[in-house]
């Protein structure tokens, strides 16, 4: 306890000098202040100051609210631009029946009349019937006809019909 009475003393006396040593230094860099025009002229130059400092603050609050609607559209611009990036998909195609002459004037405009007859070059072949085609649309009842070729007996006769 003694030690820490001594301390405090110590402590005190260390804060008092500190202060003293702060107003001697004070003393020699700072003159003291000097007015010219009193009080009053000193009050006219602080309020002076006030209102260009008000005006400034009024100005700096309205640039930055334009900063800041600026780059809140920035971002939006942004994120749009990247939406459309990445959505557009080619639409299914649906299958349309045209003609010819609808698919040229579609192509064409209207003003191009044009008819095309894709048929016209084509050229004509007749149809012809094989006689084998006849034969398996005579056999008639099918169970016969699986009858007579069921065993050896069908196998053979089948292999004598073609020879």
């Amino acid at each position: 306890s003694l030690m820490l009475s001594i301390a405090k003393g110590l402590l005190e006396t260390e804060a008092k000098e500190k202060e003293e040593e702060r107003k001697r230094y004070m003393t020699d860099t700072c003159p003291p202040l000097s007015l010219p025009g009193g009080i009053q002229a000193l009050q006219e130059l602080c309020r002076e100051f006030h209102h260009k400092i008000d005006v400034i603050d009024e100005e700096r609050y309205d640039l930055e609210s334009k900063v800041s609607k600026s780059s809140k559209e920035i971002e939006d611009l942004k994120i749009k631009v990247q939406d459309l990036k990445g959505k557009f998909k080619k639409p299914a195609l649906r299958k349309v029946r045209m003609s010819a002459d609808q698919m040229l004037q579609a192509l064409l405009g209207s003003k191009h009349k044009v008819s095309l007859d894709l048929r016209a070059n084509l050229k004509q072949v007749k149809k012809e019937v094989k006689e084998e085609d006849k034969e398996l649309r005579d056999v008639g009842d099918w169970r016969k006809n699986v009858e007579d070729k069921a065993g050896m007996d069908g196998r053979k006769k089948m292999f004598e019909s073609e020879a």
